[in-house]
């Protein structure tokens, strides 16, 4: 873990980099503060906060000079003690362009802000659309139009967003400000206008210099497009301070919290506890103990469908009710005083009918839910079907897939097929989703998809009258696994968005806590309905 650890460590510090030194040092020339260095500045001091999309486009792009985080920060915390979503681009990544991966995570950021009722603070310094990959951020359902789709649909929903000119702000991304409560413009370097000086010149033939078109004083002084003008990014962004200062409070949902305990264990009890070794078994509930509050978790139905922990616990006074793998090999009771040993980390239909049970419980006393994955699927062969694994199966993702109350995921060793699935991955809304650097996400492990690939390509070989020797299918097998096994990294899955970020072990109670807490500031919640149950 300590060496997972320090990859994580390095990758991260090669993020705050953003563009890289020389693009950093030419930003600030211009008296610009940079993307993270605003939102630090903007943020309370010595208060928590959470990253969301860290390593997005993480070794993505590369023949276009690579995206490093997306181009764009991400973070939710506290603004004059309101919990917000802070969007801030950074511009010395390709003077802020749109990647495809950029535009899904501020759609990301807009999607938290819409969920949990939270101010959303946008903080622009943008080129607009990344021209060369027009095709794959432009058009479609969940691209760049959708951006503004949603600006309009956030203040439809009463939630305060405030925009912040602070660089670049043109074509249709000049919409996004303009569709805020509040626009402000810093003087010199922020500028705003459907088409630059150029594409004037060429369009229609006209000569004027890009401040005169869309500077500050033109927006504040002629047009009233933006609200007020500031001489550098500090005092626009005290202006915000002051905004955010005066918004009013929502009704609260009321989620139970009570004073705060520390875990029975600290940190590093994780660490010791969770082998690297995916194969390899442990007792979940060790880690569970340097998570939850101490003396605080209570088991439900701790004898039964041991494959699964369901608990109810508290989290830094959080109530929650926890879903978790167990590693480690269990005996199971059957009828006739017989025994059954059941492999940890697979999902028995006992252990399915009891998450069920206990995901419907959590929703009827709005009790947020977090998951804890270690899966390798549901279990499988003849004895599993003629059970009925596949409708226990459905009826836990049924209970989970329409909960009402906030849920969580962190997925800490492996997360396959149905698994990732029943157990609340991406597809399934999790408020905030985590790996931890030694989670492994795919259809199947990669010694499985290996062995499964190479007998379709040995069947299409044979087909065609060619057979391999031992050594080539050897070959063609560590070929097949090489690559199989680099899509199973965290990061490969934090750079695509399917997770909101790696993170150390240490700072999961941290997102459960503050994740909970956003979800306070929605006073709404549905009625839980699962429709039809498979029993």
């Amino acid at each position: 873990m300590e060496n997972l650890l320090k990859i994580l460590k390095s990758k991260y510090e090669k993020l705050l980099l953003g563009g890289g030194l020389s693009k950093i040092e030419k930003h600030k020339e211009k008296g610009k503060m940079t993307a993270w260095e605003r939102v630090i500045y903007l943020l309370d001091d010595n208060s928590p906060y959470i990253e969301i999309g860290s390593f997005a486009g993480d070794g993505m792009y590369e023949e276009h000079g690579g995206c490093p985080n997306g181009g764009v920060v991400v973070v939710m915390g506290y603004v004059k003690n309101r919990l917000c979503i802070v969007v801030s681009n950074d511009a010395t990544v390709k003077a802020g362009a749109w990647f495809p991966i950029t535009g899904k995570k501020n759609l990301r950021a807009q999607e938290v802000a819409i969920e949990n009722y939270l101010p959303i603070i946008y903080l622009v310094d943008s080129a607009g659309v990344y021209l060369p990959m027009q095709e794959e951020i432009f058009p479609d359902k969940e691209h760049f139009g959708r951006i503004f789709r949603n600006n309009a649909r956030i203040s439809s929903m009463g939630i305060p967003q405030i925009s912040a000119i602070m660089g670049s702000c043109v074509a249709g991304g000049a919409y996004l400000p303009i569709m805020s409560d509040y626009a402000l413009i810093v003087e010199g370097t922020g500028s705003v206008f459907l088409a630059g000086s150029y594409l004037v010149k060429s369009s229609i033939g006209e000569v004027i210099d890009n401040e005169t078109l869309g500077g500050a004083t033109t927006h504040c002084e002629i047009s009233g497009v933006t609200d007020n003008k500031y001489p550098d990014d500090n005092s626009c962004l005290d202006a915000i301070k002051n905004i955010v200062d005066k918004f009013g409070k929502n009704d609260k949902n009321q989620f139970s919290r009570i004073a705060s305990e520390q875990p029975e264990f600290p940190a590093s009890h994780i660490y010791k506890n969770l082998p690297e070794d995916r194969l390899k078994s442990y007792n979940m509930l060790e880690i569970l103990k340097a998570i939850v509050d101490k003396g605080s978790l209570e088991e439900y139905k701790k004898d039964y469908g041991k494959t699964l922990i369901c608990a109810l616990a508290r989290i830094d006074g959080w109530a929650v009710g926890i879903v978790a793998n167990q590693r480690e090999i269990v005996k199971a009771k059957k009828p006739g005083n017989a025994t059954e040993m059941q492999m940890g980390g697979v999902i028995y239909s006992d252990s399915a009918d009891k998450a069920a049970r206990f995901i419907m419980n959590c929703n009827q006393q709005k009790i947020p839910l977090v998951f804890f994955q270690d899966v390798t699927g549901f279990m499988v062969g003849s004895r599993s079907e003629h059970g009925g694994i596949i409708k226990d199966g459905a009826k836990m993702v049924n209970a989970m897939a329409n909960s009402v109350v906030p849920k969580f995921t962190f997925i800490v060793g492996n997360s396959y097929g149905a698994g990732n699935y029943a157990m609340c991955g991406k597809a399934y809304d999790p408020r905030l989703i985590y790996a931890w650097p030694t989670a492994q996400i795919a259809v199947m492990s990669g010694a499985s998809a290996g062995k499964t690939l190479l007998q379709i390509q040995e069947a299409a070989l044979k087909a065609k009258g060619i057979s391999l020797s031992e050594e080539e299918k050897k070959e063609l097998l560590s070929k097949i696994e090489q690559q199989y096994n680099q899509q199973l990294s965290p990061y490969y899955a934090a750079a695509r968005l399917w997770v909101d970020g790696v993170i150390d072990p240490k700072d999961t109670r941290k997102i459960i806590s503050m994740g909970i807490e956003a979800a306070n500031q929605n006073p709404t919640m549905d009625r839980y309905n699962v429709g039809v149950i498979q029993v």
